[in-house]
């Protein structure tokens, strides 16, 4: 089968040997580490120590407040982007400025930057095979330069406009000094760039300016002389010239005149039409200035009152009463005659309006001409006035960046674009080497090597290798003691022994007399040895009959000798198979036999990953090599962890139940009290599976599970169960 090829070519890594062989080598592991450390320690304290410090400078524009005339400047410049960061980073490595440092620190007597001036003998040999140039062709100032490269380091600052300046030296004095010094050479060379450039401005300008003035002066010449020349008077400001201005005044009036004038058409008109309809004529304006008019209706209204009041003492035909009638009419006679002298003083008004607007549309039209004409003369005098303004705007601008050059020609007014965000201080700790660090990590490397060494030479030695079979001897040396599943005990198989009681059985004592009178029963039970017909009652085919009769979908094997039981259990569960019964047997023993016996596969998933909830209830379910059951193995997590879950085990035997005919759970050697959490007392059959049962040993089982409610125990004794598979998993 390809499990068993398998089985015989694969092998697996034994880690508990390449522990062993380290732990065993743990000496040599030892001393190699402490030589190591000792070496590397004195090894750090021997080179010479050197020391880092390093200095910022942030890159911004820097321009003075205000300029020479007191006005702010008006240019703004942009702040620098990545490309010009970078090339201020390679202008801080230029060999000017180094050599300007140098110079400055008198860096030229310093051993340090010039180890070339004394050639080491190996050096000597290098050179005169040709292996190598003459250091001292080279001229004293270039060696320093490239010493002074090498141990400088000038990078931006990620994501900001910050240089770093990094120096290292053997002087902790000098490599604080060194950046300082750059950036002052720095910002002094920046700061004389701008003055030459302020001056250099300063210079164009002065004869730039001198021409403009000239040219200035020759345009608004032309202007005058052509103004004077063509008769065109400027009024002054934005309002052109005078005949421009005369032609708006005039049309200005016209239009007042007109709306005058129909003003006083309309009011007498409409005046006129309310006399003649007999509509009162005080709402017009008109007559509501009229005082005349005004005065007449207040002598009306007063006699209106007389009236109205001697009209409840008088009759009508009274002869006072008829005076005042009479005097009313004559009043209202008034007030219309003074109503047509009003409209007759509106249609003057509006004949005069009329008089009027005539004169000004001829003045109109006379100046329109004019106007005209003075279009033709204006466009060339627009023409020199542009030029004279664009030759004054350029002197303007000329005088104005003049002015601020000037301003800046002073000492400090042209400050460097770059400020000193933090200067360099003396290192007080070397920066290499780090002995402590340095002495860790070449401790741990060799203890950690030497032992990688030691797993690699047992590995190709093959020491460490083993079958993957071999893993069932582990998994009982690791399962030294019972494993607490709640309240069921799982513990390793041992060697059945006549003479031993069994190892996983309660420690319940029994009465005595029960014990007693429950052996003798056994013994009466059990097969004579020489009758092999009366052994078929407790035979593998004889419990699989029983069942089957008793209907029985769940049943809980136990095997107080260990794999010798579990044996017998495989073969039932085959039987059964074998019978047209889907059957599925779990794996509940410490030794994992039945999962040997049947599973194609050691490694494969089980009631122990179920429990965990490290696999789905599908992954853990696995046919049977050698029949049609099913089996779930023992699996791959922790038993003693899986086991704190034991109380689920009932809901998964009662799952498997719905599915399959017949639920076969391997305990091994359980006691009473723990088959009868997961059975429910007494629900369930139990298989008492032994091969070579003792009467005194079944007694004790027997009484053990009468106390949890079991009166009927199923024995299965079969000596040499033919179980499948056997020859394979040994």
């Amino acid at each position: 089968m390809p499990s068993v090829d398998r089985d015989q070519h694969d092998v697996d890594i034994d880690l508990a040997q390449l522990f062993r062989a380290v732990w065993e080598r743990k000496g040599r592991i030892l001393a190699a580490t402490a030589l190591v450390g000792v070496l590397a320690f004195v090894g750090a304290n021997a080179i010479s120590p050197t020391y880092k410090s390093d200095a910022r400078l942030l890159i911004e524009p820097r321009e003075p407040t205000f300029s020479a005339s007191g006005t702010a400047s008006a240019a703004v410049e942009p702040m620098p982007d990545e490309l010009n960061i970078a090339s201020q980073v390679q202008l801080l490595q230029s060999v000017d400025l180094i050599k300007q440092v140098a110079r400055d620190l008198k860096l030229h007597e310093r051993t340090e930057f010039d180890p070339d001036a004394s050639p080491s003998v190996i050096t000597d040999v290098l050179v005169l095979f040709g292996l190598k140039s003459n250091p001292l062709d080279l001229p004293p100032e270039e060696r320093v330069i490239n010493a002074f490269k090498e141990k400088l380091n000038v990078y931006q600052v990620d994501k900001s406009r910050v240089i770093g300046i990094e120096f290292t030296s053997q002087d902790p004095k000098l490599a604080a000094a060194v950046p300082n010094t750059m950036m002052e050479v720095y910002r002094s060379l920046q700061s004389g760039a701008k003055l030459d450039s302020n001056s250099d401005a300063v210079r164009w300008l002065e004869t730039e300016i001198a021409n403009l003035r000239e040219k200035v002066r020759e345009a608004e010449q032309k202007v005058a002389e052509y103004r004077s020349s063509a008769g065109l008077m400027a009024v002054g400001g934005d309002q052109g010239s005078f005949s421009s201005k005369q032609l708006s005044d005039i049309s200005t009036e016209l239009a007042r005149v007109r709306s005058e004038r129909a003003s006083a058409e309309a009011t007498a008109e409409n005046l006129r039409e309310s006399i003649k309809a007999g509509k009162p004529t005080e709402t017009v304006d008109a007559i509501a200035r009229s005082e005349s008019i005004q005065r007449l209706k207040a002598t009306e209204s007063q006699l209106r009152a007389q009236i109205s009041d001697l009209s409840t003492r008088l009759l009508d035909g009274h002869p006072q009463m008829k005076a005042l009638r009479a005097q009313l009419v004559g009043i209202r006679e008034q007030v219309q005659t003074e109503s047509l002298r009003v409209a007759a003083s509106l249609d003057n008004e509006a004949a005069v309006a009329r008089e009027r607007e005539t004169q000004l549309l001829a003045q109109l039209n006379t100046l329109k001409a004019d106007t005209a004409r003075a279009g033709e003369d204006e466009v060339g005098l627009k023409s020199l006035e542009r030029e004279a303004t664009a030759q004054r705007q350029l002197l303007e601008t000329y005088l104005a960046r003049y002015r601020e050059a000037s301003s800046r020609l002073a000492e400090g007014a042209s400050p460097a674009d770059a400020r000193v965000v933090s200067t360099a201080i003396e290192p007080q700790e070397p920066n290499f080497p780090k002995v402590l660090p340095i002495t860790i990590v070449a401790t741990l490397s060799t203890m950690i090597l030497a032992a990688v060494a030691v797993m690699l030479a047992e590995l190709f030695s093959g020491r460490a290798l083993r079958a993957p079979g071999a893993g069932a001897s582990s998994v009982a040396r690791r399962e030294d003691d019972m494993v607490a599943v709640g309240e069921i005990a799982i513990e390793p198989p041992q060697p059945r022994r006549q003479s031993d009681a069994p190892a996983s059985l309660l420690n319940v004592q029994p009465d005595e007399d029960l014990v007693e009178e429950l052996e003798q029963a056994v013994v009466a039970e059990l097969p004579a040895p020489a009758a092999p017909e009366e052994q078929d009652e407790f035979s593998i085919a004889s419990v699989a009959d029983y069942l089957a009769e008793q209907n029985t979908r769940i049943a809980f094997a136990i095997s107080p000798s260990g794999d010798d039981g579990s044996l017998g259990t495989v073969a039932l569960a085959r039987e059964l198979s074998d019978r047209g019964n889907r059957v599925v047997l779990v794996d509940m023993t410490g030794s994992a036999c039945p999962t040997r016996l049947m599973a194609s596969w050691r490694d494969l998933a089980g009631i122990t990953d179920l429990l965990t909830g490290d696999a789905a209830f599908a992954d853990c379910i696995h046919p049977d090599r050698s029949s049609a059951a099913d089996i779930i193995p023992q699996g791959n997590a922790d038993i003693r962890q899986a086991m704190r879950g034991a109380d689920r085990l009932s809901m998964i035997v009662d799952a498997l139940a719905d599915v399959y005919d017949i639920v076969l759970v391997e305990c091994g050697p359980a006691n009473a009290e723990g088959v009868a959490r997961l059975s429910r007392n007494g629900r369930h059959e139990i298989i008492l599976s032994a091969p070579e049962p003792q009467a005194n040993e079944l007694a004790e089982i027997m009484v053990a599970f009468e106390d949890v409610g079991y009166k009927d125990l199923v024995l299965l004794s079969v000596k040499t169960p033919p179980v499948r598979g056997e020859r394979d998993a040994a």
